[in-house]
């Protein structure tokens, strides 16, 4: 099978192109700056339509109005411009449209740095707008992934009409890989009846956020968190990795996962039985999975480049006899395997 060398924001715009993506709007920020770079040259080849807004607030809104029209769109950028996107995120979830947005998240608070971090996980798996909703959370660790689930995550928003958010960090987004980029799955038709697509020789349609009429706002959320329920049992995703009569569960996503691998193989080879469980969508949360392992393996080490984020998801699904501990960093370097190896000789 031939492979192709292709940088993780690369791999993320080839593989809207080929899920038919037809319509981009962003803004310039590091370090995902490659994703519009690559769908300016290549989205008008196929038909499609790449704007380069204003500002993220600009992005998010004309996002909103070509995925209310039934097309395939996305967005992209990094931690500071999610966080001005969230108003807009709360209105597509509200108004139940299915659109992708790529956060190829940077140290913050604030401004921060460009490097790498974990630290808008609250943001991406909790909600991150205002009101009751939840986003689809994808989380690659690899450059392979990172093409094979931006190209998942189109389907996903479709069948779900919901967004879906790709989180990823700087260490993926730079990194070069060999990947295949052969379609990981057909391009599934979902119904649109529900679409902006003119109203001549026929009533019109209408997509809103905004009920007013007693029980109206309850009904709708309520029809909301069904289709969440349906999410959770259909399209939740993670790897295990076991080894027989583990001693120790090791739990973290994306860039971490791909560390903590070469430091669980080192504890192996040092004669120490541990088991991985790597969340591929972090929304929704593989409870089922860490609390099955954690009900025979009590030891469980949550590590992730942020103060504790996902360690609570990890707390709130474990066995309530089991030991959740954290090794945090909180962003802004590279954490070593070895650093990860002694941390786990401890435990």
């Amino acid at each position: 099978m031939k492979k192709k060398l292709v940088k993780g924001t690369e791999a993320i715009a080839m593989a809207a192109i080929e899920a038919n993506c037809k319509y981009y709007f962003g803004y310039p920020i590091t370090p995902q700056n490659e994703i519009p770079e690559y769908l300016s040259e290549h989205l008008p080849k196929i038909g499609g339509h790449f704007l380069q807004a204003e500002s993220e607030i600009a992005s998010i809104n004309m996002l909103l109005g070509a995925a209310s029209t039934g097309q395939r769109a996305m967005t992209s950028s990094s931690s500071p411009g999610i966080s001005l996107m969230q108003e807009g995120l709360s209105y597509l979830a509200g108004s139940e449209l299915p659109a992708v947005i790529v956060n190829m998240t940077r140290t913050g608070p604030g401004l921060g740095g460009i490097n790498a971090t974990q630290g808008d996980y609250f943001q991406a798996v909790k909600g991150g707008g205002h009101g009751d909703y939840r986003n689809i959370v994808l989380a690659p660790h690899s450059v392979q992934e990172l093409f094979d689930l931006t190209f998942k995550a189109f389907n996903l928003s479709d069948k779900y009409r919901m967004v879906t958010i790709i989180l990823a960090d700087a260490i993926l987004g730079q990194i070069k890989e060999p990947i295949t980029l052969e379609k990981p799955e057909d391009i599934n038709e979902y119904d649109k009846s529900w679409a902006l697509t003119g109203a001549v020789g026929r009533d019109g349609k209408r997509i809103k956020s905004l009920y007013l009429a007693d029980g109206e706002m309850e009904k709708h959320i309520l029809h909301l968190w069904e289709k969440y329920k349906k999410l959770e049992s259909e399209d939740c995703y993670c790897e295990i990795n076991e080894d027989k009569d583990s001693q120790l569960i090791i739990v973290a996503f994306g860039s971490c996962a791909r560390i903590a691998k070469t430091a669980i193989k080192k504890a192996r080879e040092a004669g120490k039985k541990i088991t991985l469980i790597r969340p591929i969508t972090l929304y929704p949360f593989p409870s089922d999975v860490i609390k099955r392992y954690s009900e025979k393996i009590k030891k469980i080490m949550v590590f992730e480049t942020n103060m504790g984020q996902m360690v609570e998801d990890v707390k709130l699904a474990a066995s309530k006899d089991a030991e959740v501990s954290l090794y945090a960093r909180p962003g802004g370097t590279v954490v070593s395997p070895d650093e990860v190896f002694e941390e786990i000789m401890k435990l």
